[in-house]
């Protein structure tokens, strides 16, 4: 036989204190929700429908059309076209002797972005020596990168 305290589907009931009556709003002073039903004073907000729509100030000038534009800034303006995809010398370690290194074949081999079409490819040093005969077409080499190249016989020729 089943005890009273069972939980069962045809049991189930809102703990006490859970369910509250509904507040019946515009019946009489005495119930403390009378006469304005808890809606204030007169005006646009105590209409049905009557919202005010976020940052109005009451027909004040609102904040954001007092303040001034400011136009925007071009990202091409501030990084400028010449922002090089980096490719390092140990990754030229790693061809063939003899090889001609131009952006295409960077990018081929996955080592330059294909924004380097448009801002092109530049060459930095980060190997003791370099051991490989390339022929290098970049846009950009530094200095140590392009001694070292030239140092293992290999030519250099911006493009």
């Amino acid at each position: 036989m089943a005890s009273k305290n069972v939980l069962t589907l045809n049991t189930l009931k809102p703990m006490p204190g859970a369910r509250k009556p509904r507040t019946r709003v515009g019946r009489g002073e005495g119930s403390g929700h009378g006469k304005t039903s808890g809606k204030g004073g007169k005006g646009q907000t105590a209409r049905s429908g009557g919202k005010i729509r976020p940052g109005f100030e009451g027909g004040q000038m609102p904040l954001y059309r007092r303040l001034p534009k400011v136009g925007f800034t071009s990202r091409t303006e501030v990084r400028g076209n010449n922002v090089y995809s980096i490719v390092r010398l140990s990754v030229l370690e790693r061809l063939e002797n003899g090889t001609t290194v131009d952006v295409a074949k960077i990018q081929s081999l996955g080592y330059a972005k294909k924004r380097s079409e448009r801002a092109g490819v530049k060459i930095l040093s980060d190997v003791e020596k370099l051991t490989k005969k390339l022929h290098v077409k970049v846009n950009a080499i530094s200095a140590q990168a392009r001694a070292q190249v030239e140092a293992a016989g290999g030519t250099v020729e911006l493009v």
